[in-house]
């Protein structure tokens, strides 16, 4: 019988291992984890777990999303700065237009929901490629954010959003805490875990994940044989668009304020993330659960650099580094993965 999936391919337990787009992530991760926990007692500590998968969760949930979007073959250089315009939107509504939270976080979404099909829309009508597109969006909701930003409080931020109505609800919900162990955690952990748990399940165990995989491959191939290209390509836009509002609100309503520029620069850690999760550029092959852990190293690094007194700088080096590794890595796992389906 042909297999016309790998995720299905009957071969042994270690060649599947070997084929997995996440492990290149995980040995990664590990070592990692091995250095800053080797070199410092606070980052290997309950305390300093907490505080490292704090970042993580954020961005994880970004990347989870961006690397279902890669995988379907296309980008979004739009995802960043769009978490800053969900919570601008939530928090002008809220504080100068005296909407609750809960209201203005609805409009918020709808909002995002309209970026993300415009941006699928355009894409598949035009042809045009993604990378262009979402530029486009970038630059106008960058435009947006200071402008409507700059226009309203004369200044490039928006605050106050303690005093809504609902906030202390919607805090709890999305960007309080929880105790483990004596230590508490952020509750953003609990649904970068969520979304990854559900976008893993999608991408294994439902059709539309097979849609995904198969409109990134080959997707003249994938329309041949009754795949729904552009709906899916649409609604995987829309979903990166959810991913965004969720962040900006999480970010929103633990700081209540939002800088103006909030997300800036962001769409390209998210991207590094799933990269180094096992995404290809190429598209058709990734995993969720690849791109988490992407977004755990990037938290570990981020703040074991800090608990060893280093230079923030070395931040950046260390994410140009990690995505050429991963990138060349990546390279590797697929040719071998074509080997072996051959």
């Amino acid at each position: 019988m042909t297999v016309a999936d790998e995720r299905l391919a009957g071969t042994g337990l270690a060649r599947r291992l070997l084929i997995r787009p996440e492990l290149g992530a995980v040995v990664g991760a590990i070592a990692v984890f091995a250095f800053f926990a080797g070199q410092s007692e606070t980052f290997r500590s309950i305390e300093g777990v907490a505080n490292w998968l704090d970042p993580a969760s954020t961005l994880g949930i970004m990347a989870v999303a961006i690397a279902l979007l890669m995988i379907g073959g296309e980008f979004d250089l739009s995802a960043g700065v769009l978490t800053g315009s969900t919570g601008l939107i939530m928090v002008i509504l809220s504080t100068r237009y005296g909407l609750s939270v809960w209201t203005a976080m609805l409009v918020a979404l709808v909002v995002a929901l309209l970026v993300g099909f415009l941006n699928g829309l355009i894409v598949v009508r035009t042809k045009l490629p993604s990378f262009i597109v979402t530029l486009g969006t970038f630059l106008m909701l960058q435009g947006i954010n200071l402008g409507v930003t700059k226009a309203l409080t004369g200044t490039v931020q928006v605050s106050g959003l303690r005093r809504a109505e609902g906030y202390d609800q919607a805090r709890a919900l999305l960007a309080g805490t929880f105790s483990l162990g004596g230590t508490d955690f952020r509750v953003a952990i609990l649904w970068w875990l969520g979304v990854t748990a559900l976008a893993t399940w999608v991408l294994m165990r439902t059709r539309p994940g097979n849609w995904i995989f198969a409109v990134g491959g080959d997707e003249r191939a994938a329309r041949a044989v009754g795949v729904p290209a552009d709906r899916t390509k649409i609604a995987l836009f829309m979903t990166t668009a959810v991913a965004a509002w969720l962040v900006g609100s999480i970010l929103a309503l633990r700081f209540t304020s939002v800088q103006a520029n909030a997300g800036l620069g962001q769409e390209f850690v998210y991207i590094i993330a799933a990269v180094i999760g096992g995404c290809l550029l190429t598209g058709g092959y990734g995993s969720a659960v690849g791109a988490s852990i992407g977004a755990l190293i990037f938290g570990m690094a981020d703040k074991g650099i800090v608990f060893l007194g280093w230079d923030a700088d070395w931040f950046k080096f260390f994410l140009g580094a990690m995505l050429l590794l991963a990138t060349l890595a990546n390279r590797l796992v697929r040719r071998y993965a074509e080997e072996v389906r051959h």
